[in-house]
């Protein structure tokens, strides 16, 4: 039997802060994204796209990328194709990151951040960490291939507490909904 919806193919998660106040360090928050196997779905990642970096196969980039907040609208942009990624891998975790250089920050201290992960003009989700504003990085989308072999979205924002490559090897750790 046909259907007729559609499965999730190319995604943009979306990522805006202000600035830090004039003299204070430059707040930098980044968006990464991690590729899982079937066989290890919730171990360590395959890769991980991050600023400076693309997926091997070029289904997964960073568009756009901030290190101070600086700019109008949505300062960081991260694109996935999933519709192109390879049938080996069967999960992907989006989260974002707070660069921790200059002293521990948390998102409530740093302001009007917001995240929005968008299909085409539909938005799938948008955040503004207000329920994470003690963590220092979050999960913010996690992509799964059905059965069916069609992506599927679960968009919760999840905090976490340590610096951004403590982050990135823990990401993917969590099993949906915990």
């Amino acid at each position: 039997m046909s259907t007729p919806n559609k499965d999730i193919e190319k995604v943009e998660v979306r990522l805006k802060w202000d600035p830090s106040p004039p003299g204070a360090p430059a707040h930098d928050l980044d968006i990464i994204a991690a590729t899982y196997l079937a066989e290890a779905p919730y171990g360590s990642p395959v890769y991980l796209v991050h600023f400076d970096s693309r997926s091997p196969d070029g289904t997964i980039t960073l568009n756009r990328d901030s290190r101070t907040g600086q700019g109008l609208g949505f300062d960081e942009v991260m694109t996935l194709e999933l519709d192109r990624l390879s049938t080996t891998y069967t999960r992907v975790v989006v989260g974002v990151a707070i660069q921790q250089r200059d002293g521990r920050r948390t998102f409530a201290e740093i302001a009007n951040t917001g995240v929005q992960i968008r299909e085409g003009y539909t938005n799938l989700a948008e955040d503004d960490f207000s329920t994470v504003g003690t963590a220092t990085a979050a999960i913010v989308a996690e992509f799964i291939r059905g059965a069916s072999g069609g992506w599927e979205f679960h968009g919760s924002v999840r905090g976490f507490d340590g610096d951004p490559d403590s982050f990135a090897g823990m990401m993917g750790s969590r099993t949906p909904g915990t």
